[in-house]
C-alpha cells in the first residue's frame, strides 16, 4: 500500500492540513476522482480507516484537519462557513484535482453541501450522511445544559451527555451495536477535550453555528443517507432535504441512528465507494430505488464490523 502524504496549508493565516492515501498506481489508473471525506466537529484526518479500505483501491483518499479541527489552528471569531469552504477549495487546488468526490457526515455535510453549491464545477459526486437539517428546541436545550456542564469543568459528564444526545436510546428500536458505539463516542469526546487545546471552542462553534441547507443544488450527482432511527434529524426531514437536490437519491440504513458510520461502518463505506465509482448500488441496497429523494433501504445484516470515525 502506498505511503500516506501529509500537507499543510493556511487560509486567512489559519494553519490546517490534509492527508492523502494515494491510489496504488500498480493496480492501474484510478477509477474515479479523488475522494475527500469531511466528518464531525471533532473528527480529524485519521478517523476514516473504513474509507481507506473501500476507496483506496479505486482512487486517492483524502481526509483533513480543517480549521478548528484536530491538529489545525482554531477558527477566528465570527462565522466560519466561508473559511471552511475556502479551505476545501485550497485542498482541491493543492491536489491539482479539477474535481473531487465529496463525502460529508454530520457537521461535515454543511461544509460539503455549501462547497458544492458555490463550486459545482469542482464536485464530481456528493455523498451526505446524517444531515442535521433540522434541530428542534428540545435538542437545543439539551446541548445548552451540556455546555453548562462543560463550562463547569466536568468533561466526563459532558462527554456522556453529548454522546447520548446524538444517539437513539429507545430500547424498543433496534440499533446495531448501540452500546459499543455509545462507549466509543463518549471516549472520543473525552479524548478530544483532554488532548486538543481548542476542542472546547470547536464544540461551542459547532453547536452555535446553525448550518444552512437551503437553496437547493443542481448539476451534481448526489446521494443522501440517514440511519433509520436518527434522533438528531429524522430520516423524513433528511429525505425532504434530499429532494431539494436535483436528481438525488435518498437511502435509509436500517438498525442505526445518527452514528450510522459507526454502527453500520462496512455498509456505509461500501455504499459511498459504489456511488463514487458509479458501480451499481443495488448490490448494496437490494434495489435501484426511485429517484429524487424517495426512500429505499439497505438490507439488514447482523455482525457487520464497526469502524472508527
Amino acid at each position: 500500500m502506498p505511503e500516506e502524504i501529509i500537507r499543510t496549508l493556511s487560509v486567512d493565516g489559519v494553519r490546517y492540513g490534509y492527508r492523502v492515501l494515494p491510489h496504488d498506481s500498480g493496480s492501474g489508473a484510478p477509477a474515479t476522482e479523488p475522494a475527500l471525506v469531511l466528518g464531525g466537529a471533532l473528527q480529524g484526518m485519521y478517523g476514516w480507516p473504513q474509507m481507506d479500505d473501500h476507496l483506496g483501491p479505486a482512487t486517492d483518499v483524502v481526509t483533513a484537519d480543517l480549521p478548528g479541527m484536530g491538529s489545525a489552528d482554531p477558527l477566528p471569531p465570527g462565522p466560519s462557513a466561508d473559511i471552511l469552504r475556502r479551505a476545501v477549495l485550497q485542498i482541491a487546488d493543492d491536489l491539482g484535482a479539477p474535481r473531487l468526490n465529496l463525502f460529508g457526515f454530520s457537521y461535515g455535510t454543511a461544509i460539503a453541501f455549501g462547497f458544492a453549491q458555490r463550486h459545482p464545477e469542482r464536485v464530481a459526486r456528493l455523498a451526505l450522511g446524517g444531515v442535521p437539517v433540522h434541530i428542534d428546541e428540545s435538542q437545543v436545550e439539551c446541548w445548552e445544559r451540556a455546555r453548562e456542564v462543560l463550562a463547569g469543568g466536568d468533561r466526563e459528564g459532558f462527554a456522556a451527555m453529548a454522546a447520548d444526545a446524538l444517539m437513539c436510546l429507545d430500547t424498543e428500536r433496534t440499533v446495531h451495536r448501540r452500546e459499543l458505539a455509545r462507549r466509543y463516542v463518549r471516549r472520543s469526546f473525552l479524548h478530544a477535550l483532554t488532548h486538543s487545546p481548542h476542542a472546547t471552542n470547536s464544540l461551542y462553534r459547532a453547536l452555535a453555528d446553525r448550518p444552512d441547507f437551503s437553496g437547493g443544488l443542481s448539476g451534481v450527482p448526489a446521494l443522501v443517507f440517514a440511519g433509520e432511527h436518527d434522533t438528531v434529524t429524522s430520516p423524513e426531514r433528511q429525505r425532504e432535504f434530499a429532494a431539494t437536490i436535483e436528481g438525488s437519491r435518498f437511502l435509509t440504513v436500517p438498525e442505526s441512528d445518527h452514528w450510522v458510520v459507526l454502527e453500520r461502518a462496512f455498509e456505509v463505506a461500501e455504499l459511498v465507494s459504489r456511488f463514487f465509482t458509479d458501480t451499481a448500488t443495488e448490490a448494496v441496497t437490494e434495489t435501484e430505488g426511485p429517484r429524487v429523494g424517495a426512500p429505499v433501504s439497505l438490507p439488514r445484516q447482523a455482525g457487520a464490523p464497526v469502524g472508527r470515525t
